[in-house]
């Protein structure tokens, strides 16, 4: 194996997620090999600042990996250009990366399984990305396969990929629409994928992940996933910019490692089919889901 790709972890006010984000990657086969990279936002308002404050606090006391460098943003970014302007310093640097959020928790075998993956996929331009999260479907699937997108709960990736991305989701949507893939992009219809990119053109979301996918989708390439779930995404009680009480999303982690080996490159059809009867429950979740998040958010206060 390589030496390690690097780790950025991107974090805004949540102390104690960002802790127990640390404390799960601290666990992790290569952590004490990796360098980690902390990108701190800024507070978008005055009663932020306490917490954030908090988050960088916390940060400067990280050990346990190779080296920790904190870069703390001046000023507000949000977090699509936190991550984009992350992802292309550090990976004009070092060449590829790993990229995690602060609300993340990983499997010991996470780091080993996307680095494996990155040097087993390293000079393959049909891939975009590893990923280290699998939605909770039902079927039973392979130890790794390809899905044609970009996915963002978890992943890394190279200089090589990442230079597909593209910014600006005006040119995405009129490349998706002229190549008739809208229905293709929105997986078979059965999920509003196209409408997330709209309402970031719009202004209404400043979502990095769906131009992430996008830019993949129309390039034509695939994102291997692991057969069991290496992260769990501890953000979903509502403390998140962008998320809120989003329990679907829950998974148990892999208690064993994922074997890596080269597979061919195609869309595997079982996982498509799963992934696509998840993200019709995801689109329109049944009534008593629907009424316990409204719960949820109304005791939350």
């Amino acid at each position: 194996m390589k030496e390690p790709a690097p780790i950025l972890l991107f974090t805004y006010n949540r102390p104690g997620h960002t802790r127990n984000t640390i404390e799960a990657l601290q666990k992790n086969l290569l952590a004490t090999d990796s360098d980690l990279y902390i990108f701190s936002d800024a507070p978008k308002t005055p009663e932020a600042a306490g917490q954030v404050q908090a988050v960088r606090d916390y940060c400067k006391t990280i050990s346990g990996f190779k080296s920790v460098q904190i870069i703390e943003r001046q000023q507000n970014f949000g977090l699509g250009k936190n991550i984009i302007d992350g992802v292309n310093t550090i990976i004009s640097q070092r060449g590829r990366v790993i990229v995690l959020e602060d609300d993340l928790l990983t499997s010991p075998y996470f780091l080993p399984f996307i680095n494996q993956g990155l040097d087993l996929y390293e000079n393959d331009h049909e891939v975009a990305s590893i990923h280290g999260y699998l939605y909770p479907v039902k079927s039973s699937l392979p130890e790794t396969f390809f899905i044609r997108n970009a996915d963002c709960l978890g992943w890394g990736t190279w200089g090589r990929a990442w230079d597909h991305f593209q910014p600006d989701g005006n040119i995405l949507l009129k490349e998706l629409t002229d190549s008739g893939q809208i229905k293709t992009f929105d997986f078979g219809g059965v999920y509003p994928f196209t409408r997330m990119l709209r309402d970031q053109i719009a202004g209404k979301n400043s979502s990095w992940a769906i131009r992430w996918y996008a830019s993949a989708f129309l390039n034509n390439m695939f994102t291997l996933y692991p057969g069991r779930s290496l992260v769990y995404h501890a953000g979903n009680d509502g403390t998140g910019e962008n998320t809120g009480f989003d329990s679907l999303l829950n998974v148990e982690l892999s208690r064993t490692p994922i074997d890596v080996s080269r597979i061919p490159f195609r869309q595997d059809p079982v996982a498509y089919e799963a992934f696509a009867k998840f993200y019709k429950v995801l689109a329109h979740p049944p009534l008593l889901y629907r009424v316990k998040r409204k719960l949820q958010k109304i005791f939350a206060g």
